[in-house]
């Protein structure tokens, strides 16, 4: 892995360079007349659209498969941001054109999709060699009469990283296995340490952890049901899990124990190269961008820990839309993408963890460590991390926008603009508002 830090330079340049592009098709550019790719003289064109640095394109895999099908062209087109792309594939789904031959899906978005555009993506059940993923995360992207509407490519079991040196400065202890010790078993106790290093931390103007929202995620996606129940109704207001990552992400809000940022959004990206925050909970594709982010000047300083409780904050689909012209190619591919030996050269080279069973117990993602996180056994963390995510998974159409909203409540309160009481009351006004 030692070539790792450079790849993810590469690859987050490349996608902020084609996602220029896509933001400017998603915004109702020259693309609106054609959907996907075609066949013509022999050649099979297969057109991708993805968005952040899911690994596909970032770690040579399309250039792979072209080489081994030559007869096969493939054009990738990636935004940056998740919520635009999406915006933009609604819009083309609802239009009927403009939509690539495969489109990736944000977990947030995939009950969305099963409940209101099925019949937009073709059926990967049945197609062989798609049996080794593990069984929650297929049927999330699966509808009520047995469609399966993509393949999954990664899975977000949590951990949490941390700053050593600014532990040691806390009297804190630095190894991996102690810190997890100081949490094991309740988010509590994080916060708890929380209190402690904040009281004893010497070393400047350092909060123990990024943003009170990213605690918030991490625990209610360590419950099966969060925002919608089984049956489809809204249950955000009265799940004892939701008020209880409220109120906890609350206490570490109104006790100063973040740095009232909120993750992806503009200063968190500073806050890790300047190193304001001593923690931030991580789902392994996490990594990749804190390594990114932080840079080389601070390569060794950031560790690894298992997390308090398990949970699964994000991951990925890939869907082929039905009306593509190449759509049993296009199937192939995303077979052959998300198949186990690529889902473990992707986790290889960027540490995005596998939905695939089989990758996940092959030796080169169970022996995976990373070099930029002082030689953290990632695979070990985030393999047992990920046998603890719920077996079930109740996903909601609104998942990925009521989440975005909670986490807008949450800096309320830490900016100070708010009490939890009126915060709780804003936030629930805004979710009733955006998916009324």
């Amino acid at each position: 892995m030692g070539t790792l830090g450079s790849l993810r330079r590469r690859a987050v340049a490349t996608a902020a360079a084609v996602g220029a592009l896509a933001l400017v098709v998603g915004c109702g550019g020259s693309d609106d007349s054609a959907t996907g790719g075609g066949k013509k003289d022999g050649k099979v064109t297969i057109t991708m659209g993805m968005y952040g640095v899911m690994g596909i394109k970032e770690t040579g895999l399309l250039e792979q498969y072209e080489k081994e099908n030559p007869d096969v062209d493939i054009k990738a087109e990636i935004a940056g941001d998740e919520q635009t792309y999406y915006t933009a594939l609604q819009t083309r789904l609802a239009a009927g054109k403009g939509l690539k031959d495969i489109q990736g899906i944000e977990i947030g978005r995939a009950k969305e999709i099963t409940e209101t555009q099925a019949d937009k993506f073709a059926d990967f059940s049945g197609v062989a060699g798609t049996d080794h993923f593990l069984p929650w995360k297929e049927s999330q992207i699966s509808t009520k009469d047995g469609k399966v509407l993509g393949l999954g490519t990664d899975i977000g079991p949590m951990a949490v990283c941390y700053r050593k040196d600014y532990f040691e400065k806390a009297g804190l202890p630095t190894d991996r296995e102690e810190v997890a010790k100081l949490w094991a078993g309740d988010w509590n106790k994080y916060v708890e340490v929380g209190r402690t290093f904040k009281k004893d931390f010497k070393g400047g103007d350092v909060a123990y952890m990024d943003a009170a929202s990213g605690l918030f995620n991490a625990m209610v996606y360590g419950y099966p049901e969060q925002y919608y129940n089984e049956n489809g109704e809204l249950i955000h207001d009265s799940n004892p899990a939701v008020k209880e990552a409220w109120n906890l992400s609350a206490d570490a809000a109104e006790d100063g124990l973040t740095a009232k940022l909120r993750q992806f959004q503009p200063g968190w990206d500073p806050g890790l190269a300047n190193g304001t925050f001593a923690t931030a909970v991580c789902p392994a594709w996490m990594l990749s961008h804190i390594s990114e982010k932080a840079g080389d000047a601070n390569k060794g300083k950031w560790d690894v820990a298992k997390a308090p409780k398990g949970a699964n904050w994000g991951g990925s689909f890939l869907g082929v839309v039905e009306q593509s012209p190449v759509k049993e190619e296009a199937k192939k591919l995303v077979a052959w993408l998300t198949a186990p030996e690529q889902q473990a050269h992707i986790f290889k080279e960027i540490g995005n963890i596998p939905s695939s069973r089989e990758a996940l117990d092959s030796p080169e993602v169970k022996n995976a460590k990373s070099e930029y996180f002082s030689g953290a056994p990632i695979g070990q963390i985030f393999g047992a991390a990920a046998q603890e995510i719920p077996d079930k998974q109740v996903l909601g159409r609104k998942d990925g926008t009521i989440k975005d909203t909670f986490s807008q409540g949450l800096a309320l309160i830490e900016q100070g603009d708010a009490t939890r009481d009126e915060a709780w009351q804003t936030t629930g006004e805004r979710i009733e508002k955006a998916v009324g």
